[in-house]
């Protein structure tokens, strides 16, 4: 868990924020079988397969699985620079990510990219913590500042089905 006790409040009141202006049907389902931000950070640990959606210039959607690793509070993850993916997110950086661990865990969340590592322009502040992180995890690649963007998907709305958090705890 690398979430600061700030970004805790802040990942918990999205959570919160986002169950309350769900619909009735959703709320229905997630309500009695939802998590805390601080569970959440616990078992999100790791790479995790993510379901990443994109849309094209046409506006058709498009979904493609990603390595996303989940990090003070927000997802990451990255792509070849000359993926379709990453032409689509330069031109319209609303996307949404879905990780689903079968029907024990289902966290789904929109919001918007930014590059952290851009091939004009500056870096994100926080760049040279996560590509050590990323390099720790994956092994240290030389290239990976020039071959893969990387992104980070700031929320504006996340929501998870966890029918017993116990049991993921425990796992």
């Amino acid at each position: 868990m690398r979430e600061t006790p700030e970004e805790l409040d802040e990942l918990q009141a999205l959570l919160d924020a986002s169950l309350s202006r769900s619909t009735d049907h959703l709320r229905s389902i997630v309500a009695e079988h939802t998590m805390t931000a601080e569970q959440l950070t616990q078992i999100l640990t790791g790479m995790c397969t993510l379901a990443l959606s994109t849309v094209t210039a046409k506006g058709e959607p498009r979904i493609s699985g990603v390595d996303g690793h989940f990090l003070h509070g927000r997802w990451y993850f990255g792509t070849a620079r000359g993926a379709a993916k990453a032409r689509h997110l330069a031109a319209r950086p609303a996307a949404s990510v879905a990780h689903m661990r079968g029907e024990d865990l289902g966290v789904f969340t929109h919001g918007a990219v930014e590059v952290l590592n851009p091939e004009d322009g500056e870096a994100a502040a926080d760049w040279p913590e996560l590509l050590a992180y990323f390099k720790d995890f994956y092994g240290d690649q030389s290239e990976w500042d020039r071959d893969v963007f990387y992104y980070r998907l700031r929320p504006h709305w996340m929501t998870v089905y966890a029918p017993d958090v116990s049991k993921l705890i425990a796992g």
